[in-house]
């Protein structure tokens, strides 16, 4: 069975996998176009996506938490602009 994860930690792994996909050198020879590196993109993105989805459907989950989670999905779009647009 699955371990679960806390609120709290799952928004900080959420943060910690968006900042390891602003992290990914890009390649010399495709640059941003590189499949491999696109897909490495967009797995962490949807990685911490996935983390903080439901967090705020959860009846225990604070307003404040909802808006962290709001925060996070704008900053993994704003990721996703930057990184691979």
């Amino acid at each position: 069975m699955a371990k679960l994860i806390p609120t709290a930690e799952r928004i900080v792994r959420a943060r910690k996998l968006i900042q390891q996909a602003r992290d990914l050198p890009v390649p010399t020879e495709g640059g941003r176009s590189d499949f491999s590196y696109v897909a490495h993109v967009k797995d962490l993105l949807r990685q911490a996506r996935d983390l903080v989805k439901f967090i705020s459907m959860t009846p225990s989950a604070s307003a404040e938490i909802k808006e962290e989670v709001k925060r996070i999905y704008r900053e993994i779009e704003r990721a996703d602009e930057e990184l691979l647009r």
